[in-house]
């Protein structure tokens, strides 16, 4: 070798340097969409609770305009949320459901639909 072939400067990275920060990169990502998935489950859950607080406001406001659960009517759910409301002259119940979070649903009752020993507020199973 030449003297100037042993004083030239490499410059770029070698394939192992690379490949080390794919698999950083990679590592990285794995945790970001996991934790992504999670929180929006979170926040699909928290969608149908709010529209139960919806629920029963409608329902305690119709309730005291009309004496009776049974006339009101079910209120246009969240996007992606389904709700279902039975009212009876005493008491209703109603439940929530998201498309995107099958098998889970949420309820909330008041009055004679509400068992005995269960919060008012809603709960997701």
């Amino acid at each position: 070798m030449t003297r100037s072939m042993m004083c030239r400067r490499r410059s770029g990275f070698t394939l192992l340097e690379l490949l080390v920060v794919v698999l950083i990169l990679g590592v990285l990502a794995a945790i970001a969409i996991t934790t992504f998935g999670a929180t929006k489950r979170r926040a699909y859950l928290a969608a149908m609770q709010s529209d139960l607080r919806g629920v029963a406001t409608t329902a305690e406001s119709q309730f005291t305009s009309d004496d009776t659960y049974a006339t009101t009517a079910t209120p246009q759910g969240s996007e992606g949320v389904t709700l279902t409301f039975t009212g009876t002259a005493t008491g209703w119940q109603a439940t929530a459901t998201h498309i995107s979070v099958p098998g889970v649903i949420c309820s909330i009752a008041s009055g004679s639909a509400l068992p005995a020993g269960v919060s008012s507020g809603p709960r997701c199973e």
